[in-house]
């Protein structure tokens, strides 16, 4: 279902006048972005042109990975097979994955190895770090890279690849013999669904390198938010009892928390101090 798009998203849009196809899209991408969902219809009256060139726009724009098609509805938010944008991604469930960064920061040390998966939950951990250092911090992550080299007595790594713009990391081959070249004290990583006490992803590259993640650490933790707790995705990644802990934020329901605590692994809910 499609959610109206807020009146000042549209007088900007009026405003800025896209003055061809590549403009368009850019505003459309804000705006799906800022909505999550916005209709073919809606975006058609929005920029005075057809419905069909907006499909148009639509069919270019979900190529790029920035955003599906579903119904007549352009949206940013996650399908089975579908892994929704990093740039939808950092803005949704903000105060959760922020809460739950802190209360992993909590497992790191002064002086340890530290892994960061390319997730914006993981990413939340390194405004904690500078307060930790020295550590030593490898990530996949572009974004988080850029932020950590700006961090004091802070050895970053960079796990190369092919680079992927709707998820600004590297995969790929390349990285993951990259972690298989090392060894760390801590890894952090996330992941799109857990169900079935197993974690899921919709992408199989993305697995790959998450699992190779686990692997290369003497602990991992599993940072996820409430809503992954309520989708599917295509890939399995891991059962959960591979994971030192699950931590979740304190909007999780009790009885999603009940269903985590069934298999072996430690459960934390961030913001509980019981």
């Amino acid at each position: 279902m499609a959610v109206k798009a807020d009146p000042s998203e549209h007088d900007r849009a009026e405003d800025e006048r896209p003055s061809g196809p590549g403009d368009r899209r850019s505003l459309i991408t804000a705006l799906v972005l800022d909505n999550g969902s916005v209709s073919a219809q809606e975006l058609a009256e929005r920029f005075g042109v057809s419905v069909m060139t907006i499909h148009r726009d639509l069919d270019e724009l979900q190529r790029q990975g920035v955003l599906r098609k579903a119904r007549g509805v352009a949206t940013a938010q996650p399908s089975g097979t579908f892994e929704s944008n990093v740039e939808y991604r950092r803005r949704v469930n903000a105060d959760a994955k922020r809460a739950i960064a802190a209360r992993a920061a909590a497992l790191i040390e002064p002086g340890m190895s530290v892994l960061i998966d390319d997730s914006t939950t993981a990413g939340r951990l390194i405004p904690h770090l500078a307060e930790l250092a020295p550590l030593t911090v490898a990530t996949n992550y572009l974004s988080a890279l850029t932020e950590l080299s700006r961090v004091r007595d802070v050895q970053v790594v960079a796990l190369g690849g092919t680079y992927d713009v709707q998820h600004d990391s590297f995969l790929g081959t390349t990285c993951v013999e990259a972690i298989r070249s090392m060894r760390f004290d801590v890894a952090f990583v996330s992941t799109s669904a857990v169900t079935a006490g197993h974690a899921f992803h919709q992408e199989d590259r993305i697995v790959a390198v998450k699992r190779e993640m686990v692997a290369a650490a003497e602990t991992c933790h599993l940072l996820i938010d409430h809503s992954k707790l309520t989708r599917s995705a295509l890939h399995r990644l891991l059962p959960l009892e591979r994971f030192s802990s699950v931590i979740v934020d304190s909007a999780t329901p009790e009885e999603h928390l009940a269903q985590l605590r069934e298999h072996d692994v430690l459960v934390e809910v961030a913001g509980d101090d019981g």
